[in-house]
């Protein structure tokens, strides 16, 4: 059996003994017809799969980071600069993309992000294919291939905004935990398809293809989306509902400048994008650095590290179906009591590694810590954005939030790449111990901070104002 095949398999498992266990527990009952649910699986599970290999298409340039280095495309500063301004405009997209998103609807905006990935990642393999045949310069490589990671990232940035505006109409407020908990899924998967998928993928064939795969799969979705998606009940012939979240009763479309006003108003949602920024911070820390950190000491063919893309994955499901049900069934959909929870996972993870430096229990620590981080994202920033943005302003709400998430994604960048350490004094791990000691401030003010909306719930309707 080949080993993406075997890695997949516990996947699988997982994702259907999940199904069960949800399929088995109590169910909010709203009145939903049997029909209704049907068409609603139709529409999230594609537009889901979208979300999950948008992924495939973005972090298969950073699963590929070492070996542009060993086959003379790149070298680190180079691939680092690459990847910075690719994370700018990610993080700067949003400001743009979040109100095109809640003007046109995100049924447009997931096949922009589809359609343009599948094109950008294209056109990166032809690149690549040209650059190895010698037929381009590599300064001239260089420039271009800048150009359309940059591009790429941009259409990229409507993926999260998509997912939460469409989903925001057709579900309501007191569904949204589990919604939350599918939504850290869909990164687990994502994180699976780019960093094992794409090892396994240049194992058989030329680096070009690594970007060619994921854009025929984008292609293929860009189809299906755009027969199966729709953007309200109403739109495939069922009766729209009252949500229950923070919708702006203002007439007309939505604006960046009122719903923004609207949102920052409130102290609550001050302290969901700090909690995010922290989230941000801590991610980045574990998935860059753990990798990193495993090699330099000579533990890269332990376990977690050897499968990190399944180890990941795997913890994120597990994650966000914690953090999902716990969500709804104990905490009466409340997302602040989940993200304190699971906040004080994150700060007894990143505490074991700083304790246990050198020793392979850090790897499983570390794993722990993508559990409880994807799980706080998921609740967050894809299912309080719905909560009070509304569905109105669900993606220019995503968007303010998710923006805050990168901007702690940066801040870790700059730190970590000044503190960490280099060359031969990287290989002893005594020296690594400042990875972990850097986090757990993070965490302890996360924790915190979540402490102080565990009773935060949105405002409904007018009351919004």
């Amino acid at each position: 059996m080949p080993s993406w095949l075997s890695n997949m398999l516990p996947i699988v498992v997982l994702l259907v003994a999940v199904g069960l266990v949800l399929w088995r527990l109590p169910k909010v009952e709203l009145g939903h017809s049997p029909a209704f649910k049907r068409r609603r699986i139709l529409n999230w599970l594609p537009l889901g799969l979208t979300y999950a290999f948008l992924y495939f298409g973005r972090y298969n340039f950073k699963a590929m980071g070492s070996e542009f280095e060993t086959i003379g495309l790149l070298t680190k500063m180079q691939f680092g600069d690459i990847e910075g301004v690719g994370a700018v405009t990610y993080g700067l997209a949003f400001l743009l993309n979040g109100p095109l998103t809640d003007r046109w609807g995100g049924r447009v905006t997931i096949l922009l992000a589809s359609g343009g990935s599948a094109l950008a990642n294209l056109a990166m393999g032809f690149l690549f294919w040209r650059a190895i045949d010698g037929q381009i310069a590599k300064e001239t490589m260089i420039g271009w291939l800048t150009l359309i990671n940059a591009v790429n990232m941009y259409f990229q940035s409507f993926g999260a905004v998509s997912i939460v505006k469409v989903n925001a109409p057709w579900f309501h407020i007191r569904e949204r935990g589990v919604l939350g908990g599918l939504f850290g899924i869909l990164i687990s998967l994502g994180l699976y398809f780019a960093f094992d998928w794409s090892k396994a993928i240049r194992a058989v064939a030329p680096i070009h293809w690594v970007f060619w795969i994921p854009a025929a799969t984008l292609a293929l979705f860009f189809v299906l989306d755009l027969f199966a998606i729709r953007n309200t009940p109403g739109d495939a012939g069922h009766p729209d509902f009252d949500t229950g979240d923070a919708t702006d009763s203002h007439p007309g479309p939505p604006s960046l400048t009122r719903i923004a006003k609207r949102m920052f108003s409130q102290p609550v949602i001050w302290i969901i994008i700090s909690v995010e920024f922290c989230s941000g911070y801590l991610r980045q820390a574990v998935m860059t650095w753990g990798p990193n950190y495993a090699k330099s000491i000579g533990q890269a063919s332990h376990f977690v590290f050897a499968n990190w893309g399944l180890v990941s994955c795997v913890a994120g499901i597990l994650g966000g179906v914690f953090a999902g049900f716990i969500s709804d069934a104990v905490f009466g959909s409340r997302r602040g009591p989940v993200a304190a929870v699971l906040y004080a996972g994150l700060l007894a993870g990143a505490s074991v590694a700083y304790f246990t430096i050198g020793h392979p229990v850090v790897g499983w620590s570390v794993a722990f810590m993508s559990l409880c981080v994807i799980g706080v994202h998921g609740m967050l920033s894809g299912t309080a954005s719905m909560d009070f943005g509304g569905k109105k302003g669900a993606g220019i709400a995503t968007g303010i939030i998710d923006g805050f998430v990168y901007l702690g994604s940066a801040s870790q960048s700059f730190i970590f790449g000044r503190l960490l350490p280099r060359d031969a004094a990287a290989k002893d791990p005594a020296n690594w111990s400042v990875w972990p000691m850097a986090m757990i401030p993070v965490a302890v003010v996360g924790l915190f901070l979540a402490t102080r909306v565990w009773n935060a719930r949105p405002r409904s309707g007018t009351a919004a104002h």
